[in-house]
């Protein structure tokens, strides 16, 4: 565990939007959003002697367990943007960290997040392995205007679509990577409500998780101002999206 003499309990990143991020409309992706804002936690958590590599003496990683995004606009291509992000809550094996993201000095991002200290042999949650009070928590200090919530997927809804989990769906925890949940249920969403930027917020809840050849079926729910998104694995939900529109 080494931590870096630059360490700071908020820390901020800079970040250029290249055109790989990008959807036909020159903005961001939604995805690459959210790719963005977890290289930015991963980046505080390596500063700050957490990280993966540090954790991983103890057969840990951090996962994540919920995820709320509010939009007021997204960057687009060549724009350069700053995260900025701080811990909230930490103990034992839970965490609430927020971030938010700026364009020209201008926040126009927020999100908070809920992640879970995994031993990634025994495949369940524990204690931290690693000690932490050199991080400053910030409590009072709210990234988003409401905080993540449970994603009531009990609703009557659709059967849209059937995979199988793949080898590029899988990250370096050898599950299937929180932002490919989002990539496959935003396939099945109208290409011009993406493209018009007319997500308002999204709430991401991970439940269980997926492995290669796992097979899955994804649910939807729609409503006026909102759909929910389900991921079943043998009628049990792995995973759910709730876009509010």
């Amino acid at each position: 565990m080494t931590i870096s003499p630059n360490f700071s309990s908020i820390f901020s990143k800079d970040w250029e939007i290249n055109f790989t991020q990008c959807l036909p409309s020159g903005y961001l992706k939604y995805t690459d959003l959210c790719n963005i804002l977890q290289l930015t936690a991963a980046a505080h958590s390596d500063v700050g002697g957490i990280s993966f590599s540090d954790m991983q003496e103890f057969d840990q990683a951090w996962v994540l367990s919920r995820m709320r995004v509010e939009v007021q606009a997204l960057p687009k291509w060549r724009d350069i943007v700053t995260v900025k992000t701080w811990i909230n809550t930490l103990e034992n094996s839970r965490s609430v960290r927020a971030l938010e993201m700026y364009v020209n000095g201008k926040k126009t991002i927020g999100c908070e997040t809920f992640w879970a200290v995994f031993n990634t042999q025994k495949r369940r949650p524990e204690a931290l392995g690693l000690p932490y009070d050199h991080f400053e928590l910030y409590p009072e200090l709210r990234a988003t205007n409401e905080g993540f919530s449970k994603i009531n997927c009990s609703t009557e809804k659709e059967l849209l679509f059937e995979r199988q989990v793949n080898l590029s769906d899988l990250d370096i925890v050898n599950h299937v990577n929180n932002v490919k949940y989002l990539e496959w249920c935003l396939d099945l969403v109208d290409s011009n409500l993406l493209l018009e930027q007319k997500i308002k917020s999204f709430e991401m809840n991970f439940l269980k998780e997926l492995s290669i050849q796992d097979r899955v079926i994804i649910h939807e729910n729609e409503s006026t101002d909102s759909t929910i998104f389900s991921i079943t694995k043998e009628d049990k939900t792995c995973f759910a999206l709730q876009l509010n529109w």
